[in-house]
Order: C-alpha cells, then structure tokens, then sequence
C-alpha cells in the first residue's frame, strides 16, 4: 500500500480525489474498477488529448483575437471530441499517451491538426472563421450543434482521416443516410490492396469480387454526432440510464455540453457522477520548437479528472460515437435497439431504417420563408438562447 501511496504521488492523484466506491468507472466504453485499476483510469484520461482556451496565438483571420479566454470552450470541447476520433481512427482506443515517452509520428499529426494555426485542420482558427457561415461571429459562444456542424464542414479538407461525419439531426438517426455516406465515394481499396484486380470489371470504383479485406476497406471510417435537448430547464431524469449507457459501448466518443461560458468534455460515469475535462484553464499557445517537435505536455490533463453530478448537466448536448468499421456500426445499431428495452431508460434519440416521409416536407417544419431549417435547429439546440420557448417549435 505504501509503494502505491507513493505512486500515486508522483501522478499527483491522491485517493480521495476518486470515490471509494464499488461502482464500476466507464471511461469512453472502457469499464474499470476503483480498487485495482486507479493508475490505470488516470491514464486512460490522462492519454486523452485535452485542449483548453490559449493566449497569444496568431490572430484568428489576420486581425482577430488572440485568445479564445471566455468565448472559446464549446470550440475546445468540439476539438475534444473530434481528436478522440482522430486518436481512434490513427492510434486505436488502446494507445496511451506517457510523459516524456516518444510518441509515434502519428500522433503528433493528430496533434497539428488542432494546433492554434491558421492552417491546422481543426483549429480553434478554423472553427471560429467556420462558424461565420453558421451565423456566428469570431469570438461568439457556441451551441454543441454548431461545433458539430462547422467539425463536420471541416473534417472535408482533412483527407488522411477520410472521415464520414454525419449529424444527426431532430433526434433521429437514419441507418440507411449513414451507409450511404460511408460507402460513398470511396476508391477501390487502393493499388497496393488489390493489384491483382486492377484490370477485372469494376463495380462501384473496386472490383466485383474483392475479398472481405477490400469490402471492409470500402467503409469509411464514421463520427456520429447527434444533438439532443434531454429536458427544457433541467435534463430529464428519464434520460440518465441511456446517457450513461452511451459512456458503455466501446464506439463511445463522450459528450460534449454545458450552460453558456461553462461546456465541457464528458468522458465517462462513475455512480451518479459525469467525469469529464475541462477547458477552461488559460495556457500559452503551444509553438513547434525548431526541430519541429512539439511540446505536448499541455495538451494532457495530468490531475484527477472533474467530476459533477449528472443531475446538473445542462439539457442541451451533443453524443459522439465513432465507428471505424461497418461492423462497429452495425454492432452500434444493435447496443442502440437493446437500448431501448431497458426498463427505466427513456431512449434519447429514434434509430430507424430510412428517412420517414414526413421528414422531406417543408410544411411540417412550419417554417417562415426568413427562418431556414439551419436556424430553427439552431434556436432549438443552443442553450444560450434565453428567450427559448419550445412552444414555438
């Protein structure tokens, strides 16, 4: 116990920061137990890639801010969930992050496409001068499904992910919407998969008879976003069991949400505790050292993560998963209709096969003719709408 006490030490975790409890922690799909895995809970949350507001940074769009201090959380938690994907999607869920040890190249590519950069795929710079088509300006606070939409525009330009975003919206997710996408325009496996097959027919970009190997690689791999509103004031005591069931299924990205000023990373449960980290500590922009090597340090949270009660949590979210293979998909589809008979848990968003009829009829939205699709949603999403009424939906 004592040679514990010490290595708890120097991770500077002591035992009280982390209930005592039978309970099972779930990080990310991940299921530990307090008693024999502490050191490796915290290094589970420590290997996530935590991204907080920064001072000095090159300005955004030439003349903007330098710092997103006050403004910017629900675009660090959007990159949080994000580069959970892109950690999924090029290092696996089982890589883990320990200090001073050289890390594979792939990791610092997941790195730099969030650094605070005009030209990283995903920074802050991109996001913020992203959002001005979603009707936000630099230095505006963003809703969870904003960052989700303006994640999606820019996971476009990022072509060593290939990522197939989808959002799903008015709490429904259409199975057949997401195979399309992630079928879709996908090359054949690539030369150096099926040289052989070059010269037979092709169907569909590859070739008729690929092996298994090659099907799988016509999946691209999937972030599903889903925006929820699980409550009007408060969320709904009804929705807890399938909040946390979500933190349950390996495909689990986590939960971005919170009020105005106050969002945050959710990353798993412990009881009836979210466990999630938070980006509002004020770092210095982080700059390539000559080498080109960058100094990553602080982009990893090295302290016991926060803890709220999941009562508090605000109703307006947004739950990410992450399938890399259409088997991780259909394995979701099957966790998500067991879901649904649980006793006591209210399922927080619809799974069906295809897009229902009344989806494509304008009518139903009751839209005036100034009022886009895009904003309505975006009235209904965004907590920090005072005046939100949803009587008028």
């Amino acid at each position: 116990l004592f040679l514990a006490t010490l290595t708890y030490d120097t991770l500077r975790f002591e035992y009280e920061d982390f209930p005592e409890t039978k309970e099972p922690v779930w990080i990310l799909g991940r299921k530990y137990s307090v008693f024999t895995e502490k050191e490796e809970i915290l290094l589970d949350v420590t290997s996530r890639l935590w991204f907080t507001y920064r001072k000095n940074f090159p300005a955004i769009g030439g003349t903007g801010p330098t710092s997103d201090t006050g403004w910017g959380c629900m675009l660090r938690c959007g990159q949080m969930i994000f580069a959970q994907a892109l950690v999924c999607r090029h290092l696996g869920r089982d890589w883990r992050w320990i200090k001073g040890k050289r890390q594979m190249d792939n990791y610092f590519n997941v790195l730099n496409a969030f650094i605070d950069k005009k030209d990283s795929y995903y920074s802050i710079h991109q996001i913020a001068q992203m959002g001005v088509g979603e009707g936000k300006s630099i230095g505006q606070w963003y809703g969870p499904n904003t960052v989700a939409q303006v994640l999606k525009k820019l996971a476009t330009f990022d072509t060593w992910s290939s990522l197939a975003v989808h959002i799903a919206m008015d709490n429904t997710v259409v199975m057949e919407e997401i195979r399309r996408l992630c079928q879709s325009s996908v090359p054949c496996a690539g030369a150096a998969a099926c040289p052989a097959l070059q010269s037979d027919v092709l169907y569909n970009g590859c070739p008729e008879d690929v092996g298994l190997r090659e099907r799988l690689a016509l999946w691209k791999p999937l972030v599903l976003l889903i925006p929820l509103r699980l409550g009007l004031t408060e969320i709904n005591e009804a929705y807890i069991e399938t909040l946390k069931h979500c933190f349950m299924m390996p495909q689990s990205l986590g939960v971005i949400g919170g009020k105005p000023n106050s969002a945050h990373y959710f990353i798993g449960y412990v009881g009836e505790e979210l466990i999630y980290l938070d980006p509002h500590t004020t770092q210095p922009a982080v700059e390539p050292s000559e080498s080109g090597c960058l100094p990553d340090e602080s982009f990893h949270c090295q302290h016991p993560p926060c803890r709220m009660s999941i009562a508090e949590l605000d109703p307006s979210i947004a739950v990410g998963f992450f399938c890399n293979t259409e088997a991780d998909f259909n394995d979701w589809c099957q966790q998500i209709k067991k879901l649904s008979l649980v006793r006591g848990a209210l399922p927080m968003f619809e799974l069906v096969e295809r897009q229902p009829s009344h989806f494509s009829n304008p009518d139903v939205l009751n839209l005036t003719p100034d009022s886009s699709d895009a904003d309505r949603l975006e009235r209904f999403f965004d907590s920090e709408d005072e005046d939100f009424e949803i009587l008028s939906l």
